[in-house]
């Protein structure tokens, strides 16, 4: 079994100024905190004279392109297509299935891990900082070593707004339980520094699509309790896909419905991007539960309170099923 190093921050930076071609790679159905911390860190790279490309087996979602514009166009790249990279480094992914077909494709030149999820698989040389609300909150100590140290002359504002958003997405607004006191501190830290926090939070929080209204209003209709009102559920199954005309990005909301319900202490959402039995799964705690636990016995992972996974059932009924009797039984214990 492969072991990898557990890197301090000094080790981190020091590696990080490597001047190597290097990609950037981040976890499918990507969020603010995966871009963000992505792009923060390929202008940190360029601060340093270091060439980087940011790539995924997901495009930048449409509402979260204004974290990528005017520094790179798409992120998945072409069959086929030559790297020419020397170094590969991921960031916000806790196990390789987050990385989709990125992980397929450059799993043995995949050289660090940077990341904030307590639950997951190693796959890299690492920093993981588990306190950290954000990868992005990583990034912005990584920022502030670097100038410090004297490797970058100043922090960029794409820097600033980019680890603002991913901060900001990850926390929900500063209101979710991985918030702590160092985390209201950087966001001040950023805020005199020029982060736009009204545009990037209206952008997060306040904008919806249409498609997003229509599958939220969908996982209203098929909202489902169970255990006594504790638990919540909702599912998307692929014909309400294609009836609604929706696709991953107008889905992301989804886990929102269940998890407003009063009295309930964990809710999910169960979706079918194919006609596959294969099944993606979001899950919100908010009680003493830990997702975590509970994705990773899926092959997931992620925070103790938000966490997903996948799974392979023969029908959507039945993945919620399994998910239901799994969170029952932690619930139990």
């Amino acid at each position: 079994m492969t072991e990898f190093k557990k890197l301090t921050l000094d080790e981190l930076c020091d590696r990080l100024c490597e001047n190597k071609m290097t990609l950037i790679v981040y976890h499918v159905r990507s969020d603010a905190d995966a871009v963000g911390s992505a792009f923060a860190l390929k202008e940190l790279l360029r601060l340093m004279g270091i060439y980087a490309m940011c790539v995924c087996s997901d495009e930048v979602p449409e509402r979260l392109r204004f974290l990528s514009e005017d520094t790179q166009g798409s992120v998945v790249p072409e069959e086929g297509m030559d790297f020419g990279h020397e170094r590969v480094i991921s960031v916000d992914s806790a196990s390789p299935s987050q990385l989709g077909e990125m992980f397929t494709l450059l799993r043995k030149d995949i050289d660090i891990m940077i990341d904030h999820h307590g639950m997951g698989t190693v796959y890299a040389d690492n920093y993981i900082d588990p306190t950290a609300s954000a990868t992005g909150e990583i990034i912005y100590t990584i920022a502030k070593k670097l100038l410090a140290d004297g490797k970058i002359p100043f922090i960029s504002p794409r820097v600033i707004n980019c680890v603002y958003a991913a901060i900001s997405s990850d926390t929900g607004g500063f209101r979710y339980s991985n918030v702590t006191p160092a985390t209201h501190r950087m966001a001040a830290e950023l805020l005199e520094a020029g982060a736009d926090a009204l545009d990037i939070n209206h952008r997060l929080f306040e904008s919806k699509t249409l498609k997003q209204m229509s599958a939220e209003g969908e996982a209203a209709r098929r909202l489902k309790l169970h255990y006594d009102g504790r638990i919540a559920s909702v599912t998307i199954p692929y014909s309400s896909r294609v009836a609604l005309g929706l696709n991953d990005e107008s889905m992301e909301t989804v886990i929102d419905i269940p998890r407003s319900i009063g009295g309930v202490e964990v809710a999910f959402s169960v979706r079918q991007s194919e006609d596959k039995p294969f099944f993606r799964v979001s899950m919100r705690s908010s009680s003493d539960v830990d997702v975590s636990l509970i994705c990773k016995r899926f092959g997931g992972g992620g925070h103790v309170r938000a966490s997903g996974c996948s799974l392979e059932a023969r029908d959507i009924d039945e993945a919620e099923a399994i998910i239901v009797n799994t969170v029952i039984e932690f619930m139990r214990q």
